[in-house]
């Protein structure tokens, strides 16, 4: 079945957030990018020219920017389609038989994948579940996971929460994350700064990239 249409809403203010309990700081050297989950299927559900949908994929794209210019790994994690029923399991009942393969499964042309990216195969909420993302950050030897994409209170949120239960510390970026609703996005940003992580702004990722690289030079 398709995901029904998102109206439109106002991306969360960060001042509307629970304040961050932890006071990490975002390293480079520690850090990978998860682009979660936009594809074509997922993002249909969205009016392109309206918020949250146009600021999020300018804000996830400024990230994978400054993310490739200081040489952090990017992931995306991506749903398979036309999964077997064995494969798609209970999560059917919630959300019926899924996306087909071709366009469906594509992500969008606004942040199709670059050579030096990461596919991961998705197929849970959570992009640890049943994937090798946990091993690749290993390879990696990262420990910090900066978490965009769709939907905030489902795979972002659970995806950082598993991060945190992982001990990889999860950046849940305010306005590069969207959801059914605002209220929604709102709950898993709260969440996430009370229970597992922290919720930074594009601004103070893309800062603290660049201020870092400065340093460096």
């Amino acid at each position: 079945m398709a995901i029904p249409p998102i109206a439109p809403y106002d991306l969360p203010r960060r001042d509307e957030v629970a304040a961050d309990r932890v006071d990490w700081v975002l390293d480079p050297s520690r850090c990978a990018l998860l682009i979660h989950d936009m594809q074509k299927y997922f993002i249909d559900a969205y009016q392109a020219d309206r918020e949250p949908i146009s600021t999020v994929v300018a804000n996830i794209s400024a990230i994978r920017d400054a993310c490739t210019q200081a040489g952090i790994p990017v992931v995306y994690t991506m749903q398979p389609g036309d999964q077997h029923p064995s494969r798609r399991g209970i999560l059917a009942d919630f959300w019926g038989d899924g996306m087909t393969s071709g366009r469906d499964t594509e992500v969008i042309d606004e942040l199709t994948p670059r050579q030096s990216d990461i596919e991961v195969t998705k197929w849970r909420y959570s992009a640890f579940q049943r994937t090798d993302l946990r091993q690749l950050l290993g390879h990696f030897g990262r420990d910090q996971l900066i978490v965009t994409g769709v939907y905030a209170h489902m795979g972002c949120m659970i995806s950082a929460t598993e991060a945190f239960m992982s001990d990889v510390a999860p950046f849940m970026v305010s306005d590069a994350t969207a959801d059914f609703t605002r209220e929604e996005h709102l709950m898993a940003l709260d969440y996430v700064a009370k229970r597992s992580g922290v919720v930074p702004t594009t601004a103070d990722v893309v800062a603290a990239l660049g201020a870092a690289e400065a340093v460096a030079v």
